[in-house]
């Protein structure tokens, strides 16, 4: 008899109550809300068998849970700060044996870099069980800030959330998994090129600024992907400049 294969469910954590840039999982790129740019570039990986959005209880966050409604997403509701609790009381809802998490701040997000991720997770699984596209120090990475791809299993997520004791840990939710040592294996991969440097997630407004400048570039090209963007960048280099002076949060920032 054949065994299942694992039911592997990518995660997206999404929230109103950014710091720097307030709504921003909402607000428009090229027609559509930033949100519905990461879930339906997500969905088009052809490791993931579903795409669930976890979001919180807090009351702004009513207008998430409405949208994920309205367009069919599947969602759950849970803690605003332990986001490590909200994606262990999402993979138990959704029954995952794999997790893929992804940040709703990534709208060019690839669905490519998300199966190589995954696959290079698989190839090592079940010996493996956390994977991830930003180097596992978690200092040098090759892809950009935007393009994060993170792996793990239930059994992984599970450790954590009952393991980890830092505000930054259960915030965060893989900093534990990076941490730990001699527990299980852990997968990498790298980018064809260092582009560790640039940023393509969206915390501020420059960042909004740098990723509409690429969608309106882009437009004509269906399902533009990380080589495409790249390409762009290097006959435009002026346009990493918008947001080249905002800083990237550290991953022991809290609140």
């Amino acid at each position: 008899m054949m065994e299942k294969p694992p039911h592997i469910v990518a995660i997206i954590q999404a929230r109103m109550g950014s710091s720097r840039l307030p709504g921003k999982i909402l607000l428009d790129i090229a027609g559509l809300p930033m949100l519905a740019r990461v879930v339906e570039r997500v969905r088009r990986a052809e490791t993931i068998d579903e795409v669930v959005v976890a979001t919180t209880v807090e009351r702004e966050d009513d207008v998430v849970a409405q949208y994920c409604q309205d367009q069919g997403y599947p969602y759950i509701r849970g803690d605003n700060l332990d986001v490590l609790k909200r994606y262990w009381q999402a993979a138990q809802t959704f029954k995952a044996d794999i997790i893929v998490r992804i940040t709703a701040d990534c709208p060019l997000m690839d669905p490519r870099v998300v199966d190589r991720t995954v696959n290079a997770f698989l190839s090592s699984y079940p010996k493996a069980q956390f994977g991830t596209d930003r180097g596992l120090d978690q200092i040098r990475r090759t892809y950009p800030i935007g393009m994060d791809v993170e792996v793990m299993t239930y059994d992984a997520l599970n450790m954590a959330y009952h393991e980890a004791k830092e505000a930054y840990q259960r915030e965060h939710v893989t900093p534990f998994l990076y941490e730990v040592i001699g527990c299980f294996d852990k997968t990498s991969v790298d980018a064809e090129g260092d582009y560790g440097s640039q940023r393509w997630a969206v915390d501020t407004p420059e960042d909004l600024a740098f990723v509409r400048e690429i969608y309106a570039r882009l437009a004509e090209k269906e399902n533009f992907g990380f080589e495409d963007v790249i390409s762009l960048l290097e006959r435009e280099p002026a346009l990493l400049e918008i947001n080249a002076q905002i800083t990237q949060k550290d991953m022991h920032d809290v609140g």
